[in-house]
């Protein structure tokens, strides 16, 4: 069915910030290509990978604690760049706190999660208002999600940072035992039911969708219980962005 449809640009992917990060974010191409007709090895795109686990964490960076990510995902983004990459995707919402250090560095656009996020959300859901966000420390003190969403009319409700319900977030994540980044390709039970109480916190304060605004958070989002909210992936909003960048659906950004 893809016969005839050329790929017109190459993705470049840092990947390795959340041990799943990039691996849910590549299935998610595979999958959204194949709705989209793909039937062999050479209807799905070319992209260039780096699993750069060695970044520094980003909520820790964003707080002063470790030190300052620029340097590495620069270095990540000019090695894509050099492999032939066209434009940068990266899958970590947090990441993106370095955006405007790391941006001006590079020769290929980085598409910013947050705004990818924001446009789709005020295009497809022209009558919400009330957003709410579930994401780490970093992206929620960064106010990431805020700013891009408040930039288009759109109002955010998260968890306090300072509050128990944030914690205990940062701890489904986290935790060096059950956490979503400890246990590999298993998800446990602990991290799932925090999630979920988070949701219907969200809920009972109004918000009428929520963003998974961490890519741990995408990885267990079909198993928790949204009840009446809409439930935003900005993986899934990424993913096919991607796609349509690669095949020339849409324009790649130009660096200003």
């Amino acid at each position: 069915m893809k016969q005839g449809i050329r790929q017109q640009a190459i993705p470049g992917i840092i990947g390795g910030v959340g041990p799943l990060a990039h691996i849910e974010f590549e299935r998610r191409l595979i999958a959204f290509n194949a709705e989209q007709g793909a039937v062999s090895d050479r209807d799905y795109p070319v992209w260039i990978l780096i699993n750069a686990t060695d970044i520094p964490d980003r909520t820790q960076s964003l707080l002063g604690k470790l030190p300052d990510c620029t340097p590495w995902l620069v270095k990540y983004g000019k090695m894509l760049q050099m492999a032939g990459a066209n434009f940068l995707v990266i899958t970590c919402n947090t990441a993106h706190g370095f955006y405007e250090r790391v941006q001006p560095q590079l020769d290929i656009p980085w598409i910013h999660l947050m705004n990818a996020t924001a446009a789709f959300i005020k295009s497809r859901y022209p009558g919400s208002h009330l957003v709410g966000v579930l994401a780490t420390t970093g992206t929620l003190q960064a106010k990431l999600y805020h700013n891009s969403l408040s930039a288009l009319g759109l109002n955010v409700i998260a968890p306090p940072l300072d509050s128990q319900l944030q914690q205990d977030v940062m701890n489904a994540i986290y935790n060096p035992v059950w956490g979503i980044k400890a246990t590999g390709i298993e998800i446990l039970p602990e991290p799932i039911s925090i999630l979920d109480n988070a949701m219907t916190w969200l809920e009972e304060q109004g918000a009428e969708l929520v963003i998974a605004g961490c890519t741990e958070i995408s990885v267990v989002l079909k198993k928790l219980k949204c009840n009446a909210l809409i439930d935003i992936d900005p993986l899934d909003i990424l993913a096919n962005l991607t796609l349509d960048l690669a095949f020339g659906h849409q324009d790649i950004p130009i660096i200003i």
